[in-house]
């Protein structure tokens, strides 16, 4: 049986290659899974991933206009609470699939959800994709490349580490030796009820 990792590194590798198909932030997302699916899940929260790759490195740029880095890093806020609601989701997948498990007397709770080790491994394979392109760059200095090819190797390590970890996690889950709860994230600040800048706003328009 396939290990829940190597499925979530094949659909992010398809999505890391399908964004960069085009490189574009404002391209058409084309998932290619059944909607519902948890490959359905994993595949539009790694485009959400690549794409604010993007959009980090575009606010970054030295000759940016104010008006333009206000309206990216509006975008990228709503890209970060695009991605909680999907690891949300994802956790809400999993609660489902372990719903039937009872917890043993000396079971544990982790520090981080199973999505949130889902998240991160999203996050790796983007920074693996981007380190190797480094290595390759035609154009980019011997010691450059060099240097990126030890910066990549570290990454592989760590995709080992992070998929086995996530792997051991859910195994641990579904043996009741582990128990998860979903804790929803409550973003304040994107909240016009919590943001005080937001809601103060609101009453004087009024």
């Amino acid at each position: 049986m396939k290990q829940f990792s190597e499925l979530c590194v094949s659909v992010f590798e398809r999505a890391t290659q399908d964004y960069h198909a085009t490189d574009d932030v404002n391209a058409d997302v084309r998932n290619p899974f059944p909607p519902g699916s948890i490959e359905f899940q994993l595949y539009l929260k790694h485009r959400i991933d690549a794409v604010q790759w993007h959009l980090e490195d575009m606010i970054r740029d030295p000759e940016i206009s104010p008006g333009d880095a206000i309206t990216l890093k509006r975008r990228i806020d709503r890209s970060n609470q695009e991605r909680t609601d999907l690891v949300e989701q994802i956790d809400s997948f999993f609660l489902e699939q372990y719903k039937g498990v009872a917890a043993l007397p000396e079971a544990t709770i982790n520090t981080e959800s199973p999505a949130w080790a889902v998240d991160r491994l999203s996050i790796l394979i983007l920074k693996i994709y981007h380190m190797q392109q480094e290595v390759n760059r035609p154009d980019a200095e011997t010691e450059h490349r060099q240097a990126c090819e030890r910066k990549a190797a570290v990454l592989y390590e760590q995709k080992t580490d992070l998929s086995t970890a996530l792997d051991q996690l859910l195994d641990d889950i579904g043996k009741g030796r582990k128990y998860m709860k979903v804790y929803r994230q409550m973003k304040m600040y994107n909240d016009p009820s919590l943001n005080p800048v937001l809601y103060n706003h609101r009453n004087m328009a009024h």
